[in-house]
Parts: C-alpha cells; structure tokens; sequence
C-alpha cells in the first residue's frame, strides 16, 4: 500500500471530512478523493462510509492502525536519524475516561519528559468503551476497565478507581427519612449519561436485585456530576478522590460507609516500539500506582 494513500486515509478519518483532509494535507479535495479510491481499488475492500464525518469499515479500521503505527515509526526514526524538523513534536492519541481524566490522569502525563515533545490527544469515552476506539485505530492507547488485550495491544493492570455513594446534607434531610435500601429506588439519582450504569449496579447489590430511581439527572461531566451531586439534586457514586474534601467540609455526606464500588482500570497500548509511548505508560503506572486502590 503506497505510504502516500495511506497518511491521506490517516488525514480523512482524523479530520473527520475529504475538504479538511484535503487542507491538512495541502493538496486538493480531488486529490484525496483519488488516492482514497485507489487505495480501496488495491485492498480491494471498501475502507470508508462516505458520511460526514466519514465513519470507517472494518477493513478501514485495519489500514488506519497501520497508518498510525507507520506515523509514530516514521517519526521516532526521523528523530533519532536527526532528520526531524526542529521542534516537530510526536503526537499520541489516547482513549481515557472522564473520572481518570477529571483527577490522576493529567498528573500522569506531565511526568513524560518534556525533551521528547509529545503532544497529547485525549478522547474522553467511558472506560468500558475505549477499547473500541482502539480497536478502530482512532487511538494508540487507552485506559480501560477490560483486561482482555485488543488485537495487537498489550495491557497492564493499573489500579481501581474507588467510587463512594454520596449526597448533599439538604439532600439527605429533604429525601432520605428512612432506611437507604428502602428509599434508594424513588429518589433523585445523579448519572454520567445512558450509559452509566454505576448508581444502577450499587442499587442492586444494595436492594439485591433493584435499580436506582427513575427520577434521574444526566449531567455528562465528571466536574459537573460532582456539582449536581453538591447542589443537592441526587445522590451519585462519587470519585473517593474528589469526594473526600467535601466530606471534610460537610458538603457531602457518606450514605452507606461499608458500601463502595471500585472499577478495575488497565491500560491497553499498541506493541509498538516508541519512545514516546513507553514513557507515557511508564508515567500513567507510576502515577495510577500512587493514587488507585491497588488490585
């Protein structure tokens, strides 16, 4: 597969349309329009649902992996040839979600020497999601709650992320006037979005068998759900990490003690040879392993 097709099938899917693939590269939409089709033509397989933004095949997900692993190659060798531009960073795109993002996660990577000028671009996507930006290509690495590798990928157990049940004292004094397990399925909840099914899984393991309330906020930002969470319109699973000076101060109160969820974290990564990926998960362990629960 000529090099050429393959970057211009890389610049489609990150810029998400042909014109701005086309900007990017500075070449002609045309231009990309005929190195996409005869890429396709050479595979024979269709690589991309002409869609806006472009959404790729299966067969597309393959060759994009190859272009990403062919992108980072090329750019450590340059580096290490001396060939590359002055000051041309390597960019790395990593799966993460929100709670790691919103706590341990940033920390982690300004521990990546900067010598190595990596430029970060992070997707935000629930942790039981973000194999699947792996296994699309759209990432080089992700912090997961699988601990079944992608194809091609390797996996190293992190920690857990404890999550405590907890809600505001006007909350509690205004709707819990009874037993927890008892008032649990009728008031207000506070959930990430529809697919959030944490308060869900404390609810059943609390009632043996029932959801949360059906009375429910999505607020689709860890900073955000820890607002709602404080400005009292439902109880939510908390972060330990941002729970706990609040519930030094009085702005949160523990609703069961003996009650916590934790979520197993991994970080899964291309088997790929770069010296700027292994310093990154060389960070992302060092710091997980300072502020997760240990497995």
């Amino acid at each position: 597969m000529p090099l050429d097709q393959v970057r211009t099938l890389l610049a489609v899917v990150d810029e998400g349309t042909f014109d701005a693939a086309a900007a990017a590269l500075h070449v002609t939409p045309s231009a990309v329009s005929q190195r996409i089709k005869a890429l396709e033509q050479s595979t024979g397989r269709v690589l991309l649902m002409r869609t806006k933004p472009v959404r790729l095949t299966e067969s597309g997900e393959v060759v994009v992996r190859l272009a990403r692993q062919l992108a980072q190659l090329e750019h450590d060798a340059r580096r290490e040839l001396g060939l590359a531009h002055e000051g041309e960073p390597a960019t790395l795109p990593i799966a993460v979600n929100a709670d790691s993002l919103a706590t341990w996660f940033l920390p982690a990577l300004t521990r990546v020497p900067a010598e190595l000028r990596v430029c970060f671009e992070l997707r935000r996507e629930d942790q039981d999601h973000t194999t699947t930006l792996l296994r699309e290509g759209v990432v080089m690495a992700a912090v997961t709650s699988s601990p079944d590798p992608v194809q091609g990928c390797s996996v190293t157990a992190l920690g857990r992320m404890r999550y405590v049940p907890a809600a505001s004292p006007e909350f509690v004094a205004g709707w819990l006037d009874g037993p927890l397990r008892q008032a649990i399925g009728r008031v207000p909840v506070v959930v990430f979005d529809r697919r959030d099914d944490l308060q869900d899984r404390f609810a059943r393991r609390l009632t043996r068998g029932r959801d949360a309330g059906r009375l429910r906020h999505h607020v689709p930002s860890s900073e955000g759900f820890l607002d709602a969470v404080l400005a009292g319109m439902g109880w939510g699973l908390v972060p330990s990490a941002q729970a706990e000076p609040h519930l030094r101060d009085g702005g949160l109160v523990l609703l069961d003690p003996r009650r916590a969820v934790d979520v197993p974290l991994y970080w899964q990564q291309w088997k790929l040879h770069s010296p700027a990926l292994a310093a990154t998960a060389e960070a992302v362990a060092a710091v997980a392993g300072e502020v997760l629960e240990p497995f």
